[in-house]
């Protein structure tokens, strides 16, 4: 799999725009500079970053992501838009009124639950991260991955594989990671700045979430849940829940994990879920959502209680 296809629409397309899902993690916005900087370095040219929603600030290192903007002028009409990590379209919110009038739309990801909604879809479910996905992409089309490039994919492959210990971390994954530090990535650097620069809120929120869990079935199924008003107590922001699931899931006995973040107080919820042995994207594919087998995540229109009472209701009945 290379750009053959659409080497010479990227070549010619005056206005790129590159974007990836609402909440971006350190794979999106890898995978996104990532793209940035390897547009520029072969043609020498810029393009529009677009990153939805709150930025974590663990990821202000990342080269390019400063040029990026939470939202465009919606009148825009794009030669070319590229998504990148993008499970399904309607991830990237409003602006899928820009996908929609750009002359052409290229697709990138790794998620099996992909339906190929570009014109050119580089979609690989076997692939750690689309960090990963870019990474073979740029190899086998010969784009240069300069040392700017290479942090960018490094960071995406780190994220998406829980700093290497995830089921998706294999010997491919890190065959790229040496090349990528070859190529001047810093895996020191990187995850110093990834996973040790929370803030004391951050870790006092993390704490407070895990101290109310709630554990059924013989402690095989754990879950907590995240208000508005918990949000407001410790003055926490959107990406203050990373990672609650895998510690609950760290338990020896738990098989299926989930977080139930309140987006609206009584009308949307934003599921996280994680397991060590059911496909639980199976299960949030029932509420619109997915991703891998392992780490899968949905959206819920109700309150935290009932959303709570869905989901364990698909739990029984699927596992």
């Amino acid at each position: 799999m290379n750009f053959s296809k659409t080497e010479d629409i990227i070549k010619n397309a005056k206005k790129i725009l590159i974007i990836s899902h609402v909440n971006p993690d350190g794979d999106a916005l890898g995978s996104t500079c990532a793209m940035y900087q390897a547009i520029y370095k072969r043609f020498k040219k810029k393009c529009d970053i677009c990153t939805l929603n709150y930025v974590s600030p663990s990821y202000k290192f990342l080269p390019n992501l400063e040029l990026a903007k939470q939202f465009y002028d919606t009148s825009l009409v794009y030669d070319l838009v590229i998504t990148v990590d993008v499970a399904a379209i309607d991830r990237i919110a409003d602006m899928k009124v820009l996908f929609d009038k750009a002359k052409v739309r290229i697709n990138i990801d790794h998620h099996k639950t992909n339906n190929g909604f570009g014109d050119y879809n580089y979609i690989n479910p076997e692939a750690s991260s689309a960090g990963e996905v870019l990474y073979n992409l740029f190899k086998n089309s010969d784009w240069e991955i300069d040392k700017e490039t290479a942090i960018c994919l490094y960071t995406a492959i780190l994220t998406d594989t829980g700093g290497f210990r995830f089921d998706n971390t294999t010997e491919e994954v890190f065959k790229a990671a040496a090349d990528l530090v070859k190529l001047g990535a810093n895996p020191n650097e990187i995850f110093t700045n990834c996973y040790e620069l929370k803030s004391k809120n951050y870790v006092m929120f993390q704490n407070y979430c895990i101290n109310k869990a709630v554990f059924l079935e013989n402690d095989t199924i754990a879950y907590t849940t995240a208000y508005r008003r918990d949000f407001e107590k410790f003055k926490a922001k959107d990406d203050f829940t990373e990672g609650l699931a895998e510690q609950l899931r760290a338990i020896e006995t738990t098989d299926i994990a989930f977080v139930v973040k309140e987006i609206e107080p009584n009308k949307l919820c934003k599921i996280s879920m994680r397991s060590k042995k059911y496909d639980v994207s199976q299960i949030c594919s029932v509420f619109g959502g997915g991703g891998h087998a392992r780490a899968a995540g949905c959206s819920i229109k109700a309150s935290v209680e009932h959303s709570v009472k869905k989901i364990l209701d698909v739990i029984k009945k699927e596992c």
